[in-house]
């Protein structure tokens, strides 16, 4: 018994120590996890556990957005720390989606001419992160139109320069536009090194084209196709190329109207339902002394270093209007008087929506006063020239004021004032009298006071047009001027046109000429166009050169700039590119009276119908004698044998 009694107290001293043992081990457990024990008691210690747990994430998850490579590594540790199945469990915190990459920008170009006329000009870019040139197949487009995207990718295009544009730009009253284009459709392509059959890719992608804009670029083929060997250089990434996968044609002759506006605006972000798209009206648009429209797109840089690149779709839309009212002794211009619209907001998917308004000539206002009035200013190299401009910014909503509408309006003070004469100018006619012979004259204006630089001209002439290339001749101030270079590709009947490109030095403050003559060749009756007597249109002449810089250009290509600033790369320095085209010829083929057949005909019907018509009555016509009918005595006396049941005489 006295065994039992001491044993009883040793086991219960064992057990109370084991006891005292696992509790303390347990306290140093939940140390050690960072939670107190008496957390699970408390519900105020609990909450404010369950507070650092939930902002431990967070921070977490701002530190992953600047180092995206840790991402892999805080997935990992999240998963080696999770809580035990009775522990609390934090909220979860949604993942931070990654950064689009696309982007969209649209601006408006307001300039007033002193013709009293104005030039609006509507910039859109969609910029595009994406690599087509490898044979990647893209399948969800953001900002980018898939039409386009699909047809990069299916003909292995590298750029694709298309414009539309109805009317001709008057260097010498407007000034240089910000983006030339001759009158017509103007398009030409640069392909990727793999395409194999170039002519065939060209063919088939001029019909979707066709397709796409609503246009008649289904009527390119090789008689109005060429291959440049040193105009037209890529404007994107690389210089130097293979001019074999260079195509370049014109339709001088093409119409533009609303079929060729409406698949245009369909090509943006926010198509015209919001942002600057909403102002391209068709009936204003189109009631305008020149409208064009253009698609541009090329790969692009990113940075300086070109390690990135992206897909630049470049929509722009030119238009002049002219709004000089000579009857009401005054002269002033809105938004809605333009476009019979006002602007309400930007477009939601647009990254910057402005407006600029030049004002270079117009420092202290003493020409024309602009309301609503903006304290923004901006300074930019347009064209060699350093130019001012009012800017309006259309994300933000203080833009519009109380109304919530903006309704840009320009009333003129006076139209005093001086245009600065462009330095490269040119332009284009025929000569020559009768329907057998004729001569081409090009005239080149260098304006520079005392520089002198070259330029490079491009001549594309359908085969129809013999040229005796014998008779080329370029002259500047009554000396003969000889090209540097010169590449002619003569023409094959009903195959190619010419090709005449050369290299002539303009020299300071000169017209030079060049002239060729040609012999005009008699069509098949099937060629001719339904209107023969209008006349043949040939395309205009390009005119491409590095024209001299009043201000330093920028050659950073990837710097912020206003986008009417930013098309054509820079460099140089001390010059800036400019392509200037010249009004396109109509020229008179010997044509056949095509009334002559009609007159055959009726003539001929003529004459079968009177000696074919006369010949056989005589043949089918039955005779018959008929006998003389007898006198009135007789008569009488018949018809009394008549009554008398007698026959007659």
């Amino acid at each position: 018994m006295a065994a039992h009694r001491c044993s009883c107290p040793a086991v219960l001293f064992i057990l109370i120590s084991l006891s005292v043992f696992v509790v303390a081990d347990s306290q140093d457990a939940t140390l050690i996890n960072g939670h107190d024990a008496t957390a699970l008691n408390s519900p105020q210690t609990a909450a404010k556990t369950a507070d650092q747990t939930a902002e431990q994430p967070a921070v977490e998850e701002r530190r992953w957005e600047a180092t995206p490579g840790a991402a892999a590594a805080d997935e990992q540790d999240t998963t080696q720390g999770t809580p035990a199945p009775g522990a609390e469990v934090p909220p979860e915190v949604p993942p931070v989606l990654p950064q689009p990459k696309d982007d969209f920008q649209e601006e408006l170009v307001i300039r007033p001419l002193h013709s009293g006329d104005i030039y609006a000009s509507f910039q859109f870019r969609t910029l595009w992160q994406t690599d087509f040139m490898r044979g990647n197949k893209v399948s969800h487009y953001r900002l980018f139109p898939k039409s386009l995207g699909q047809v990069i990718s299916k003909f292995s295009v590298r750029e694709l320069h298309i414009s539309f544009t109805q009317g001709y730009w008057r260097t010498m009253q407007w000034g240089q536009p910000f983006l030339p284009s001759p009158p017509g459709a103007e398009l030409w392509v640069w392909f990727q090194d793999s395409v194999t059959d170039v002519d065939g890719t060209w063919k088939e992608l001029t019909n979707v084209l066709s397709g796409i804009f609503c246009a008649s670029l289904n009527f390119i083929d090789s008689t109005n196709t060429v291959q440049p060997s040193a105009s037209f250089k890529p404007l994107g990434i690389g210089n130097e190329t293979d001019h074999r996968f260079l195509r370049y044609a014109t339709l001088p002759r093409e119409i533009v109207c609303t079929e060729n506006l409406t698949p245009w605006k369909k090509l943006l972000p926010c198509g015209s339902k919001a942002g600057l798209a909403v102002l391209l009206k068709s009936e204003k648009l189109f009631h305008s002394s020149f409208h064009s429209q253009t698609v541009h797109i090329r790969p692009v840089c990113q940075d300086w270093q070109c390690k990135t690149t992206s897909w630049e779709l470049r929509q722009t839309l030119n238009v002049v209007f002219d709004l000089h009212t000579s009857g009401q002794g005054k002269r002033e211009w809105s938004l809605f008087k333009m476009f019979s619209r006002t602007l309400t907001e930007a477009c939601p998917l647009a990254s910057s929506s402005k407006i600029y308004i030049d004002i270079t000539d117009n420092p202290e206002g003493e020409q024309f006063e602009l309301s609503p009035a903006t304290t923004l200013l901006s300074q930019a190299v347009v064209l060699g020239d350093r130019r001012t401009f009012s800017v309006y910014d259309l994300t933000q909503h203080a833009t519009f004021g109380n109304t919530r509408s903006l309704n840009l309006l320009i009333r003129w003070k006076s139209s005093e004032g001086d245009m600065l004469r462009p330095l490269l100018h040119a332009e284009r006619y025929v000569a020559g009298y009768g329907l057998q012979t004729g001569e081409i004259h090009t005239l080149m204006y260098n304006n520079h006071p005392y520089r002198s630089f070259p330029v490079l001209l491009l001549d594309s002439v359908p085969w129809y047009l013999r040229l005796y290339i014998h008779t080329l001749t370029v002259t500047s101030k009554g000396k003969d001027n000889n090209p540097s270079f010169i590449h002619y590709q003569p023409s094959k009947d009903r195959v190619r046109p010419h090709l005449l490109e050369m290299l002539v030095q303009l020299p300071p403050n000169s017209v030079t000429e060049v002239t060729v003559q040609f012999e005009r060749a008699l069509l098949k009756w099937t060629e001719y166009t339904p209107d023969p007597n209008h006349g043949f249109y040939v395309g205009s002449s390009v005119i491409s050169s590095l024209v001299p810089s009043i201000v330093a250009m920028d050659t950073n290509i990837t710097r912020e700039r206003p986008l009417f600033s930013s098309f054509f790369p820079c460099k140089e320095e001390s010059s800036y590119f400019v392509r200037v085209y010249t009004e396109p010829l109509l020229v008179n083929l010997p044509t056949p009276d095509f009334s002559m057949p009609y007159n055959v005909i009726c003539l001929t019907c003529t004459v079968v119908a009177v000696g074919y018509g006369s010949l056989y009555n005589l043949l089918t016509r039955s005779f018959q004698i008929e006998e003389p009918s007898p006198g009135l005595a007789k008569r009488i006396a018949n018809v009394i044998r008549k009554m008398r049941g007698v026959p007659p005489l």
